[in-house]
This record gives C-alpha cells, structure tokens and sequence, in this order.
C-alpha cells in the first residue's frame, strides 16, 4: 500500500513538473503585475475603469487639462529609469512648452519625406537585411532580432544621410534590443552598452556631420540624447516590435499570409491586416498623465488636479468588438478607425506618435520583401509583451526543405517556446522587481524636476550626482572615468 501510494505522489509530481509551461507563466505574469502595483505605491486612475469607461477614453485622452508628463508622477521615475539615458529630453517625456514644441518640429521634419522614397528606403533596408540569412530553403529566426537592423540602417540613413555602416549598426541594434529587453524585464539595463551609442552621436554633432537643425534649446550632449532616445531607441523598437507582431500573425493565419502574398499591389488588405495586428497587440500598454486641472466628464466623477491617469491601449482596444480575441482583418472592411475603439498611434489632441504617418508606409514595404522571399510558419504564444522576440520558421519560397522538415521544426518552435516560459517567466518576476525597486531608489525624474523647471532650467546650482544616469550629472568622461 505504501509503495502504491508513494508512487501515486511521484507520478503526480512528474504530471505537475511537465504540465508546467502550461500555467507557470500565467500565473507569473499576474504575480507580477500585482508586485508592480503594490511597488509603485498604487497611483493611478485606470482608464478604462470604474471612474472612466471606453465610451469616455477617447475624450478624457484628448482633455486639454489631461497634458502632463513627466512631473508629479512616482511612474515617471520607473519610465525614466528604463529609458535613460536622456529621458528628460525624450519627446514623450518633455513638459509642454517651447523646448517640446522645438524638438516635436525637429522630429517630424526627420521623418519627413515622399512616400514612393520612404517605402523604397524601407524595402531596400530590409533586402540588404534578408539577404544576409543566405540562399538556404529555410531558416530559424526571432523576428524582433531580424527585423532591428532593417530599422537600425532605415532611421540612421533618415537621421545622416547616409548609409549606415555595420559597426554602426551593431551599436544602435546592441542599445535598441538593450533598451526593449529590460522593458520586458528579460534582462537588466545595461548603461554602458547604451553610453557607446551616446559617444557615437555626440561625435557625429560635434563634427558637424548632422544634416538637420537640432533643437537650439538643448545642448550639444542634450542633442545626442535626443537622437538616441527619438529615433535610435523608440523608433528602432517599435518598429521592430511592431514588424514582428505582423509577421507572426502572418505566420499563424497561413490564408491571410498567401492573401498578402498572392496579392503585392492590395495596400487595402494589407492595411487591414495592419489595423487588426495593431488592435490585438498595441504596441503601448500603458500610457500615463498627469492632469494639470480637475476634470469632469459628462455627470462623472471629477478627477482633480494631479491625477494621473493611466490610459490602457489593450484594454480599450478589447472593447466594441464581436469577438475581440480573435485575429480577424475582415472586420476592417465595414468599419473604419474613426468609428472603431482603435487608437495604435495615440489621439490627435494629445501627442500622437509622430510617426503614424511613415510607420504603415514603411510597414508595408517590409512586409512584402519578406513574403516575396520567404513563407513564414509558427506555432509559439502570441502576446502583446511578445518577450520570445517572436520565433519563426522561413520558408524559402519556390525551393521549400521536405515537409517532413518544416513540420518537425514547426514542433521544436512550440515545444521552445513552452519551455523557454518556464524560466523566462520567473526570470521576469526577479528582474522586473529588482528594477522597479532600483527605479524607486534612483528617482531619476524626482530628481530632475526638484532641481529643474520644465523647461529643463536648473532652479539652483546645486547638481544631483546620486546616480550615473541621473540627467543633471556630469558625463563620466568627463571626470576622466571609464563609462
């Protein structure tokens, strides 16, 4: 009886280990989420919410009283810590005024261009890029990491006016994937992988070598961070996070894929497909606020000044839809963003993404220069966080490998991907916590902002100096320091 049962307990630790990848990482992930809450002393007003429903998101999101940023939120010390350095210059960080007026202007005149130039630039990134995986009949890709690159050459090219050479584009890809990994809590920052990038654009200034007018309102060191954090971090990682949300949607839904493919000329349907990529899995989580005002809504509640409101992408992009988890371009046919709970770059009345106007042009030219080459096939989680870098199998098209092949790599992909979760999963719980509570010791924006006003003027002379990538602290090359 004794051995019956002992073997009962054995077989059902072994049914619990192997069932693992299965709930483990759920129940990770809310772990978490709660931890985040409880260390970030629970400010915030969720929107959509109890106070605020969908049908209210969109005009609390555009309120002229809903404007603030940065200052006066314990969030902003997380969001600082995570995008240094040189967050007090990011542009979704500056206060409103004329130094973010300047360098909003500065941005979408970077950006700017023809369409036919700006889908052909992207297309003959992205060749350039593709053309590196050989002649093989397949290959095994993370589609976050093939498609960083693509963006590192486009945006280098937009931002000099010249191609990008390769060391180049190892140092922005190295800071970009940097940058994204501790976002997703997969790994810890690392400032001096992201110092080299910052002595590469401060180089480039100092020669003289920018062909653009930077913001006069920032210093020379103020500009490099402004370059990095624009166009070499957010830039690179929402596009490459955006390339590989797409692309494993392809590779999930094989009769959307051929349709894309089969029909090269269709920017209708590939912009479908777009939206609802955008809607299933935007690209922000979380944006926050911080209102300057009280605000009332209709006969809601008032949310007084000082509120910060935090406004959920995902959330709101769930409601107002028959089946809303499923993958469905057609929708789009009989219903248009205007009239949609759809949102994937922002409201007009409060800082839209400046590059909703170049990211589906440039979108779509990626795309069709992967499918023009190879099939994409996967089987992993799809998730907004997407902290897998998006695993997938390329096919070369016309010459395919045995199916037998692709169908046993097809697996391998899946059985991966269920037991990678298994220890990402804690990994995250572990880092991510360490760095919110390092965030919270840092303060980085707490500090900038007892020290500056929002037009970036120091109040007093006193310097902060409690950490290495506090914003107001003398760069360590120049106290003669290894950085």
């Amino acid at each position: 009886m004794r051995t019956r049962t002992r073997a009962l307990w054995a077989a059902a630790a072994g049914l619990a280990a192997l069932s693992t990848p299965y709930w483990l990482p759920a129940e990770v992930v809310a772990l978490r989420m709660r931890i985040f809450a409880r260390l970030g002393g629970g400010e915030g007003v969720a929107v959509p919410g109890e106070q605020v429903g969908p049908d209210r998101f969109e005009e609390l999101y555009g309120h002229p009283a809903a404007g603030g940023r940065s200052r006066g939120a314990a969030l902003s010390d997380l969001f600082w810590y995570w995008l240094a350095p040189g967050a007090d210059v990011h542009q979704e960080h500056l206060e409103t005024g004329p130094r973010y007026d300047e360098v909003a202007r500065t941005t979408l005149a970077i950006l700017a261009g023809p369409a036919p130039d700006l889908s052909r630039a992207a297309a003959r990134c992205a060749a350039a890029v593709l053309d590196e995986l050989g002649t093989g009949r397949a290959a095994l890709v993370r589609l976050r990491d093939l498609m960083m690159p693509v963006w590192a050459e486009f945006f280098h090219e937009r931002v000099f006016h010249e191609p990008c050479p390769p060391g180049v584009r190892r140092l922005i890809t190295d800071h970009a994937d940097d940058v994204v990994s501790s976002l997703k809590c997969t790994r810890p920052r690392r400032m001096r992988r992201r110092r080299r990038l910052t002595r590469y654009l401060a180089g480039r200034i100092a020669a003289g070598a920018v062909p653009h007018a930077l913001p006069r309102s920032l210093t020379a060191r103020e500009r490099a961070h402004y370059l990095q954090g624009t166009f070499f971090n957010t830039a690179v990682v929402q596009l490459s996070e955006a390339m590989a949300h797409l692309l494993l949607a392809l590779a999930e839904h094989h009769d959307v894929q051929e349709r894309v493919a089969g029909a090269p000329d269709d920017d209708r349907y590939l912009d479908h497909v777009i939206d609802e990529t955008f809607r299933l899995y935007p690209l922000f989580g979380v944006a926050h606020r911080i209102t300057t005002a009280d605000i009332t809504l209709g006969t809601g509640p008032t949310l007084p000044a000082g509120s910060v409101l935090c406004f959920s992408y995902p959330a709101y992009h769930a409601t107002g839809y028959e089946d809303p988890d499923s993958f469905a371009p057609d929708r789009w046919e009989a219903r248009t963003a205007k009239d949609a709970h759809h949102i994937p770059f922002g409201v007009a009345a409060n800082r839209p993404c400046p590059a909703w106007r170049l990211a589906p042009l440039v979108m779509r030219a990626a795309t069709r220069e992967v499918l023009r080459r190879y099939a994409l096939d996967s089987a992993v989680s799809h998730t907004r966080s997407i902290p897998h870098r998006a695993p997938c199998l390329l096919v070369r098209r016309g010459r395919p490998p045995p199916r037998p092949w692709v169908l046993g790599a097809r697996a391998f992909l899946r059985v991966r991907d269920r037991f990678e979760d298994v220890g990402r999963a804690p990994a995250q719980l572990v880092l991510g916590t360490w760095m919110v509570l390092d965030a919270r010791r840092r303060r980085l924006a707490t500090t900038y902002f007892a020290a500056h006003d929002t037009e970036g003027r120091p109040l007093t002379d006193r310097r902060a100096t409690d950490s290495p990538d506090c914003p107001t602290r003398r760069p360590a090359e120049a106290r003669g320091r290894r950085s």
